[in-house]
């Protein structure tokens, strides 16, 4: 029997390497793409990739998603019968210093996406949103069926730009979509930038860490594992059209075979508590320089995940102490052996 095709977009990343291990360990065949740009240590995109070259059923290609004609040549030449889209320019703070980095790959990227879904069908797209979209909103927790129109960041407006072109080609050609709205994903072989990377890397060189808000801020952290089977199960659970849709039944069904998802652990844990167990992890108390709210922040994320629990049975809820564990593990490996 033919072996489903899954076409992988920012392989290289964090959430994409884990999620085509997953998917290669299940004996998928998996194309991976990615740009390996350098917004973070590329050693650590190679890293990722040398781990998934090791399999037969991976195939991978160094292509932006930016890059139209690229893009058509890959869903031609492969014939994916899922996408999932995980390339995107990352990143709150950065969006405000990059503005374009942000359109060319979040915008522009994602559009290349669907019109290559459109001119070569697949089953289904799923493709990465994030928490940012809920922006400025203060009732938690955060429900998909709640209005996103205030977003605090270019991030986390072309995130919710992302649902929004996604909802016209789903209605437009019938492409069957499906958003991700991560919630503060990390673990082992996650990203630079993110606040547990840096404060780690910071306290065992013995340098101080800056506590963003002076630590008075709140968020869902979600292990990698809970995320990649979350989107393991939903890639088969394919949104269909409902035509009889009324507003009645909420924001987050449609006429369009379209489905946004709430991906987080829901339960926010204080960014101090997190600290203090990062702490107790590593074996070094951190010099903490207590700063105050970075532009394009919010005080606290809250995943409403009782949409996803009806839906495949499973909710997030790896422990912090279990999380913090596995990354501290593997970073000291990781760096040990030089990288």
């Amino acid at each position: 029997m033919k072996k489903k095709v899954y076409l992988i977009t920012g392989a290289a990343g964090f959430i994409g390497f884990h999620l085509s291990k997953e998917l290669l360990n299940k004996n998928c065949e998996v194309i991976g793409i990615d740009n390996l740009n350098d917004y973070y240590d590329t050693k650590l995109k190679m890293s990722r990739l040398e781990v998934l070259n090791k399999y037969k059923n991976f195939t991978f290609e160094k292509i932006d998603i930016k890059e139209k004609n690229k893009i058509d040549t890959i869903f031609e030449k492969y014939s994916p019968e899922f996408v999932v889209n995980l390339a995107a320019q990352a990143g709150v703070r950065h969006s405000i210093e990059n503005p374009y980095a942000y359109v060319d790959s979040n915008l522009i990227g994602f559009i290349n996406i669907l019109e290559a879904c459109r001119q070569y069908p697949v089953k289904h797209l799923l493709y990465a949103s994030s928490s940012s979209v809920y922006g400025g909103n203060s009732k938690v927790p955060f429900s998909t069926d709640d209005n996103v129109d205030h977003p605090v960041s270019l991030y986390a407006a072309t995130k919710k730009s992302n649902e929004l072109l996604a909802h016209s080609y789903s209605h437009l050609y019938g492409i069957p979509t499906t958003g991700l709205r991560f919630f503060t994903v990390y673990g082992p072989f996650g990203r630079p930038d993110m606040a547990y990377f840096s404060f780690t890397k910071n306290i065992f060189e013995g340098k101080s860490i800056k506590v963003f808000n002076e630590g008075k801020m709140e968020r869902d952290f979600t292990y990698i594992d809970d995320i990649v089977e979350a989107v393991s199960k939903l890639i088969d659970i394919i949104p269909e059209k409902n035509d009889s849709w009324t507003e009645d039944l909420g924001i987050n069904s449609s006429f369009a075979p379209y489905k946004v998802y709430n991906i987080g652990n829901n339960q926010p844990e204080s960014l101090m508590k997190f600290i203090n167990i990062l702490e107790n992890k590593i074996g070094t108390e951190a010099d903490k320089e207590l700063v105050g709210m970075q532009n394009g922040d919010v005080k606290r994320t809250y995943a409403d995940t009782s949409d996803l629990e009806r839906t495949i049975n499973f909710k997030p809820q790896t422990s912090l102490d279990y999380g913090l564990e596995k990354f501290v593990e593997w970073y000291k490996d990781y760096y040990e052996e030089g990288n």
